[in-house]
């Protein structure tokens, strides 16, 4: 069996004094360093994001259910529904 080590990336960024300030403050509040706490930030943002993109490739190519009425179905369900 054959295990990939996944080496972090290190990267130096830059911050707004303000936003240096609010996310050590909302570290603080998790009970976590800023650090922990950008790098959680940062792993959500990126995990979202590919679920998102998923999501929008199969609504587009596979939209199960997101298929537009044609008017005379609407119509039929509008009567259906007494409206």
């Amino acid at each position: 069996m054959i295990t990939a080590t996944v080496q972090p990336k290190k990267k130096l960024i830059e911050l707004k004094e303000d936003t240096f300030k609010s996310l050590s403050i909302m570290a603080i509040h998790q009970g976590t360093n800023l650090k922990r706490f950008i790098e959680n930030i940062l792993d959500k943002v990126a995990s979202d994001y590919d679920d998102t993109l998923l999501y929008d490739h199969l609504s587009k190519s596979d939209p199960d259910g997101k298929l537009s009425l044609t008017q005379k179905e609407k119509s039929d369900f509008e009567n259906w529904l007494g409206v």
